[in-house]
């Protein structure tokens, strides 16, 4: 059996910098595995651990980074997810002030979740199935330094959890060999992430990293079996919103032949916009068009 080049979890960083040293360099179209901790940097183990106990500067861990070699900034690397592995438990919290509802908690509470026959179950009553999914993932930007905490254009911390087994990510490349970086693995999560917590836990990635020379689509860009969706972040949900939108009408211009009044008027009848989170720095939108539309216009997908 050939091994998989492997980035271990104790490789991380917790902002994605052109400065990062990478730690392992692979050709364009290498298999590779990222090995994670959870979003806490897995210092959550029992429900005795408290929030007061937390460092709170070791948040987000990213695992890499990763060097792609042939990937040069302008170009597009296109990252397939072929498989997530996910620990023995997931860390549920919820904390005053923080998440959409915060207001409502006078107090911090900590599950310890337990993962079993792919089903986890909360509370000892609500029984429910995994739903793995990558919550940051992201190439370094052009210049300066985002925390692992905050999605923007380079992807990071997106939360959005169609970024998951089977789906195709494509990121921008902003430096020499992109230096692609992921974590903050959830074995479930709603759109919204309201309460600022999924089921937060450590696993493994296993992806097929390859370089599409130039930046034909729009980015960050996810593809699934039955839709693609443009994917954006802003300080504000509704410029977040917008972005996502004008996304996908950018990429129906582009790719399908429409001109923008058709492509709206597509979107408005065929399109969904979602939220993916509403809970970091910069909150995330996505826009879906199912391919069964896209499709009958010809638009190639990655």
């Amino acid at each position: 059996m050939t091994t998989l080049p492997t980035i271990p979890a104790s490789q991380t960083v917790f902002a994605m910098s052109p400065d990062n040293a990478p730690v392992l360099r692979v050709a364009s179209g290498s298999r590779v595995r990222f090995e994670t901790c959870d979003c806490f940097t897995d210092q959550i183990q029992t429900p005795d651990d408290t929030f007061d106990n937390l460092d709170w500067n070791r948040i987000n861990p990213a695992t890499g980074p990763l060097f792609v070699e042939d990937a040069e900034p302008g170009d597009t690397l296109r990252v397939h997810i072929r498989r997530i592995e996910l620990g023995k438990q997931a860390v549920l919290a919820t904390l005053p002030g923080a998440g959409v509802a915060g207001k409502r908690l006078e107090r911090g509470r900590i599950d310890i979740v337990p993962v079993e026959d792919n089903h986890v179950v909360l509370f000892g009553k609500v029984r429910l199935p995994l739903n793995p999914m990558i919550g940051v993932i992201g190439t370094a930007p052009a210049e300066g330094t985002i925390s692992c905490g905050t999605p923007d254009a380079h992807g990071g911390n997106m939360d959005t959890k169609i970024i998951a087994e089977g789906t195709t990510l494509l990121l921008p490349v902003n430096v020499p060999g992109a230096l692609l970086a992921m974590g903050d693995l959830h074995a479930g999560m709603g759109d919204g992430e309201v309460g600022i917590s999924g089921l937060e836990i450590k696993g493994a990635v296993e992806v097929d990293v390859s370089v599409i020379k130039g930046r034909p689509y729009p980015l960050p860009l996810a593809v699934t079996a039955d839709c693609c969706y443009t994917i954006a972040s802003s300080p504000d949900l509704d410029q977040a919103a917008e972005t996502a939108t004008l996304m996908a009408t950018d990429l129906l211009t582009a790719h399908g032949g429409l001109d923008a009044n058709q492509a709206i008027a597509l979107q408005s009848i065929a399109g969904d916009l979602q939220v993916c989170q509403v809970v970091d720095p910069n909150k995330t939108c996505r826009f879906a068009l199912p391919r069964k539309v896209t499709e009958q216009l010809g638009v190639e997908l990655p």
